[in-house]
């Protein structure tokens, strides 16, 4: 491998390269895997350059580095098949490599940091089967020693799956928001956008269920879900008891509680709930972002096109 640096950079360049890397796992305690992919990333790049310049590349090639030219190498790697995580990542090295050289006065990473990284895929928890999900929220499946902790744990559980609430509107809610004979809850989402979705009878009952276990007085305007101590519970320990549940129930490392509003997307669209409507409930901007979120494809959206279209 050393034969082949020494081809596409000059000596200089390339001992400070090897100081870089040593320095990446001895001072920033990097992975060894991110090393040896910035390491790769990095000899991909000066080869890259090197065939652009005509020759092997040196430091003062690096210090006139434009935006241009690592756009261009960029678009060299994507049209090797490389993704755009990959591409970011590689990204990410080149900026690092750069800036530890401008430290030195070696080289300036202006033109690295005005390009922008390639747009990431989103990335979504993947859903819960019925059984599952349905598991998940029962006040039987708790592990908490303390009744009032397991009843609340199940009520903020079965919001998540039965409303398809983010975790932070479950715990925003306040008591006065959930009425025993209520059919629908107004949450107050992103952007402060308002919206209503169906309250299921089973949803009211674990929540009247730790309202009366609860030992702590529930007066309106203050937080209804309260944490051991009696403040505002915190995201931090739905997602610690979700994790023991995992282990408990033997579900994978993607059971996560908001994994369980994804469930409640992808399963009304399994039951053959429309998109617009799934939008509305979920409390998204765009109809865009819910067809990614719950993993629609293109069969999907053409048979419902063939059921409703009238000149399908």
């Amino acid at each position: 491998m050393q034969a082949e640096l020494l081809v596409i950079a000059d000596q200089t360049l390339m001992a400070e390269r090897q100081k870089w890397l040593a320095g990446l796992g001895q001072e920033r305690r990097l992975s060894e895997n991110t090393v040896e992919a910035y390491e790769r990333d990095t000899r991909q790049f000066l080869a890259f350059l090197t065939g652009h310049l005509g020759g092997p590349a040196g430091l003062s090639d690096i210090h006139s580095l434009r935006p241009a030219d690592l756009r261009a190498f960029l678009a060299a790697r994507r049209r090797d098949g490389m993704g755009a995580r990959s591409l970011g990542r590689s990204l990410a090295g080149l900026r690092s490599f750069l800036r530890y050289l401008e430290r030195k006065g070696l080289a300036n990473a202006a033109g690295a940091s005005a390009v922008r990284s390639p747009k990431q895929p989103k990335s979504l928890p993947k859903p819960l089967s019925d059984g599952q999900a349905i598991t998940v929220v029962s006040h039987d499946a708790q592990l908490h020693e303390e009744a009032w902790i397991a009843a609340r744990d199940a009520a903020v559980l079965s919001l998540l799956y039965g409303c398809g609430l983010r975790i932070s509107e479950a715990l925003d809610m306040k008591p006065e928001d959930i009425h025993p004979s209520a059919t629908s809850l107004r949450v107050t989402g992103k952007g402060s956008k308002t919206r209503l979705v169906p309250l299921l009878a089973i949803v009211i009952d674990a929540v009247e269920k730790y309202r009366a276990l609860c030992p702590y007085h529930l007066e309106a305007g203050s937080p209804l879900f309260r944490g051991a101590r009696g403040g505002k519970l915190q995201a931090a320990i739905i997602q610690r008891e979700m994790q023991k549940l995992r282990g408990a129930l033997g579900l994978p490392d993607s059971a996560t509680p908001h994994a369980l509003r994804h469930s409640f997307a992808t399963h009304l669209l399994a039951g053959g709930g429309d998109l617009r409507t799934i939008q509305e409930l979920l409390g998204h901007a765009s109809l865009s972002t819910t067809q990614v979120y719950t993993g629609v494809d293109s069969a999907r959206l053409l048979e419902v096109y063939d059921r409703a279209h009238p000149r399908a």
